[in-house]
């Protein structure tokens, strides 16, 4: 598990990878909230690219959750 912050800042994102055969499993969890989002993607895709596109999902579920 890595941790970042949201693009904005706000905030820490836990960040899970898990292996799924030839797919990854993300996991992105805010820790101010706990809102987790999870998504896909192929082994050929770095880590930083899918670890940006699931925190990009947490932060539009967050946004949503606001309204």
């Amino acid at each position: 598990m890595t941790t970042g912050r949201t693009p904005s800042g706000e905030g820490r994102v836990f960040l899970e990878f898990t292996r799924l055969g030839r797919q990854v499993k993300v996991s992105a969890i805010d820790e101010a909230t706990g809102v987790e989002v999870s998504m896909m993607g192929p082994l050929t895709v770095s880590q930083e690219e899918l670890g940006r596109l699931a925190v990009r999902k947490l932060k539009r579920r967050l946004e949503q959750g606001a309204r």
